[in-house]
């Protein structure tokens, strides 16, 4: 199936599939790197069934998970309630963001298994940049070409295309996570 439009991914979702879990190492580096603050807010952008913004609402964030999917996220509902710290929010951050993100300001923004789907990433990423506040971080968590077989190369990304992703940022951690490449990239403070 290629994944390129709402509907390919309403019937993904619908259908009952998903995606790589989260793994143990995410979950480390993750608390590690990005430990939530008093009042942190995150955005966790393509979040699918929700597991990446429920472990973030774990961590202490109030997160608002966006997908374009409405499968993905009628999913993500069931899986943990708007009460447990999570707001289920449906768009396009390539074309339309709902209206609830328009004032938003976040500590702590998540891309996990989507930048390689995104069409324009350097767009993207500076929209997204601006929904942080200073000191805030971005992180990318994508498989890397060379981990990945050649029938499934669209899903990962080479060094290049990373980085194209990281130049410009004041700081950029770079780890490993089963095979996945986890990127931290932060604002300066201030």
């Amino acid at each position: 199936m290629a994944y390129v439009s709402r509907t390919a991914w309403d019937e993904h979702y619908a259908s009952g599939r998903d995606f790589r879990r989260l793994s143990a190492s995410e979950r480390d580096l993750l608390a590690e790197q990005v430990p939530a603050g008093n009042g942190s807010r995150a955005l966790d952008m393509g979040c699918g069934t929700g597991e990446l913004a429920l472990h973030l609402a774990d961590l202490g964030y109030a997160v608002d998970g966006l997908d374009f999917a409405e499968s993905a996220l009628e999913r993500a509902g069931k899986r943990g309630p708007a009460a447990k710290g999570v707001r289920w929010l449906r768009g396009d951050i390539e074309h339309e963001a709902p209206a609830e993100l328009d004032e938003a300001a976040y500590d702590l923004v998540t891309l996990r298994l989507v930048i390689a789907f995104l069409r324009d990433r350097s767009r993207v990423l500076r929209r997204l940049t601006a929904r942080l506040r200073p000191g805030g971080a971005l992180v990318v968590i994508t498989p890397l070409a060379a981990n990945t077989p050649a029938e499934r190369r669209n899903i990962a990304l080479d060094e290049d295309e990373i980085g194209v992703l990281v130049a410009g940022w004041a700081s950029v951690d770079c780890f490993d996570a089963e095979g996945l490449a986890v990127l931290v990239l932060r604002r300066p403070p201030g």
